[in-house]
Parts: C-alpha cells; sequence; structure tokens
C-alpha cells in the first residue's frame, strides 16, 4: 500500500456566511457516515456500522447549538482533520476506540447502587 499524504486533503477556509456553513457541516457529516463501514473494516472494529453511525451523529450533535460562525469554522476544521487522519490510517486503535468508551456515555460513568459499584471495584 502506498502511503499518499495529500489524499483527503482540503484547503482551510472561512464560511462565507451560515448557509455556506450549514451545507459544509452536512457535508462532512454524509463523508463521516459514508466511510463508517470502511473504518469498520479498516479498524477491525468488533461492532455494527450502525453503532459507529450512531457514535458519529452523537459527536456532530454535542455542537450543534453553536452560534459563532468562526467557532463553526475550526469544528468543520477539526473534523475534516480527524476525518483524513482515519482514513489514512494514521490513527491506532486506541486513538478510534477512545470515542466508544464507557465513560464517554453519563449514564454509564456511576453505578446504579452503593453495592453494584463495590463489586465492580469502583470508588
Amino acid at each position: 500500500m502506498t502511503i499518499n499524504p495529500t489524499y483527503l486533503a482540503q484547503r482551510t477556509r472561512s464560511s462565507v456566511n451560515w448557509e455556506d456553513a450549514s451545507q459544509r457541516v452536512i457535508k462532512s457529516y454524509r463523508d463521516w457516515l459514508r466511510a463508517a463501514p470502511e473504518i469498520q473494516t479498516m479498524y477491525t472494529l468488533n461492532m455494527p456500522v450502525s453503532a459507529i453511525r450512531t457514535k458519529m451523529r452523537q459527536e456532530f450533535e454535542r455542537h450543534r447549538y453553536v452560534s459563532k460562525l468562526k467557532t463553526v469554522d475550526v469544528l468543520i476544521y477539526n473534523s475534516h482533520a480527524e476525518f483524513q487522519e482515519t482514513l489514512n490510517f494514521w490513527k491506532q486503535m486506541s486513538h478510534v476506540l477512545k470515542y466508544f468508551r464507557a465513560e464517554e456515555d453519563p449514564k454509564a460513568r456511576l453505578p446504579k447502587t452503593f453495592i453494584d459499584g463495590f463489586l465492580e471495584g469502583r470508588n
């Protein structure tokens, strides 16, 4: 396999207005969703593609109500950088799996009862 560092490279640019930013976010979101099966295969993830797509949606939903255009531009840039690193296989398994840790889920953060936490070995 030949390494091509410019694969998926894009020029950094600012959005002209909110409509332009919205189109760029939707394009980035669609790129991520379309790449989910390839990401599952590349990193041999032991989870269905639907779970990967759900996590991608959650990551986009986290920033849904950002109200500054410059902040949206930075988020789009970061999203594309992550996308390029992921599809160029520049990440290791731990970098990809960090998005699926149980600690990231607020419901899974604390045990339901004291005894459950004690038996799990949590403080």
